[in-house]
């Protein structure tokens, strides 16, 4: 990288690899707007990402406050209520565990319900969008989600906050009317970025042996073992198939 292009960086403070490790799902954000020099510098580590065979075929819609962002804004959030309240039933949120005050599912529930009732206020809404060139694939989405990393690690860097979710599947004719989304264009996801109101910090995950195998399937490597003070979470299914090796 040439000085030039160095020095027009955004300055950070968080390494390549605490960024990776650190940076959570956010879905409270502070009441202010992302300004555009943040949103320039998000987008550009957005557009690095790489696609297949360099087609770059990544297009993101951003709304902010403008007047179909508002209205853009109000749709997904009524399709992120229905979804929510679906959830809420077919994972059992409102039993077992989740009627603890203090348990894990209990303070993912109160950190949804807050998300979908607040949804309208997201400082910034993106709409990551995959021009096709040929029909529907399997292997498509690996030409957007990278781009769609880059973006949430890029507001990481900066100090905000983001998640990704498909909450605009719900409302998908409405939205490309509104925002004038061509057919032969794939919405891949709604990502949502502010000003965290809590803070990034070490992601907890099931153990790396029960994760990653080493030649085959369910043989546990002798190397994959997390470092030192790891901390981790019971969420998902436990993985019964691993070996030791």
């Amino acid at each position: 990288m040439d000085d030039l292009a160095r020095a027009s960086l955004p300055a950070d403070s968080v390494g390549l690899f605490e960024g990776l490790v650190s940076t959570r799902a956010v879905r409270r954000y502070r009441d202010e707007p992302v300004p555009p020099k943040a949103l320039r510098d998000i987008l550009f580590a957005a557009t690095r990402a790489p696609s297949g065979s360099n087609r770059q075929p990544f297009r993101f819609v951003v709304l902010t406050d403008g007047p179909r962002a508002i209205e853009a804004k109000k749709l997904i959030a009524g399709a992120a209520r229905d979804f929510w309240r679906a959830k809420i039933r077919t994972d059992g949120y409102q039993e077992g565990s989740g009627l603890t005050e203090d348990s894990p599912k209990a303070r993912m529930a109160r950190t949804m319900q807050a998300f979908v009732d607040n949804f309208e206020r997201v400082p910034m809404l993106v709409l990551p969008c995959l021009v096709r060139y040929r029909s529907p694939n399997p292997m498509e989405g690996g030409s957007i989600y990278p781009a769609c990393q880059n973006l949430l690690l890029a507001a990481r860097a900066l100090g905000y906050g983001g998640v990704m979710t498909g909450w605009h599947a719900g409302v998908e004719s409405e939205l490309r009317e509104l925002l004038g989304i061509p057919d032969g264009v794939w919405i891949a996801a709604t990502i949502t970025i502010g000003r965290p109101e809590g803070s990034h910090g070490p992601v907890r995950r099931r153990p790396l042996e029960e994760l990653v195998y080493d030649d085959g399937w369910g043989h546990a490597a002798d190397w994959a073992v997390d470092p030192p003070g790891t901390r981790h979470t019971a969420a998902g299914p436990p993985n019964p198939t691993t070996t030791t090796t």
